[in-house]
């Protein structure tokens, strides 16, 4: 199994926590890879950026963090070669807007600023997502809701055109930094209890308090 696969694995493992965009990525972008980015598709500091994000997602605790498992890298090189154009586009934007954010609220560069105040732009970011993301469901629900009246012959007063999702950077960035750190070494062995050469399988085994998920 190479790379790719494990992360395609991993991604369907961890559907239920991953946003549609990552999910729609692993059911058809990764099965044949987009060629359609040529070049570099961050700067030098986007790419810096990228890697000190994910490194507030997941920090050094008593386990490396995202950015010794190099994270920041394997976003870089799965948004540039899987994702569509629309969420590349709207990766970047959210770079930049990031980058706004840190220089209008702390007069500084988001790579200069303190753990403290990066965690405090991110948490931000991350509600606004959550409230957009909720909004976006309550319109295909609404949509769904439509459709099915239509079909028993109901009227509806309801938009007739299907919502469209959204990429949205903070989800992207989410996703990748779980996908990557999880199929990395470190995220596999040291993050989570790991055994190579495993005596016996056991199909289902309670986990002790404090104990680490099997790898």
């Amino acid at each position: 199994m190479d790379r790719r696969e494990a992360v395609r694995n991993m991604a369907f493992l961890m559907g239920g926590a991953l946003s549609a965009t990552t999910i729609g990525v692993f059911l058809d972008s990764c099965n044949s890879p987009s060629t359609k980015t040529k070049g570099n598709l961050f700067a030098d500091d986007q790419l810096k950026l990228i890697t000190e994000v994910a490194d507030i997602i997941i920090p050094t605790t008593s386990s490396p963090g995202a950015k010794a498992a190099g994270v920041g890298p394997f976003i870089a090189l799965m948004v540039k070669d899987c994702y569509p154009e629309d969420a590349q586009n709207a990766f970047v934007k959210g770079l930049d807007d990031l980058e706004k954010q840190s220089k209008d609220q702390f007069k500084k560069s988001f790579l200069e600023i303190s753990p403290e105040q990066r965690t405090q732009l991110l948490s931000k970011l991350r509600e606004e997502t959550i409230a957009a993301t909720k909004a976006e469901q309550e319109t295909l629900d609404k949509q769904k809701e439509a459709d099915a009246a239509k079909q028993k012959g109901f009227a509806s007063i309801l938009p007739k055109e299907k919502p469209k999702t959204e990429p949205r950077f903070f989800s992207i960035i989410r996703d990748l930094t779980l996908l990557g750190y999880f199929t990395s070494e470190i995220g596999a062995t040291k993050a989570k209890a790991f055994v190579e050469i495993p005596g016996r399988y056991d199909g289902c085994v309670d986990l002790k308090p404090g104990q680490k998920v099997w790898a």
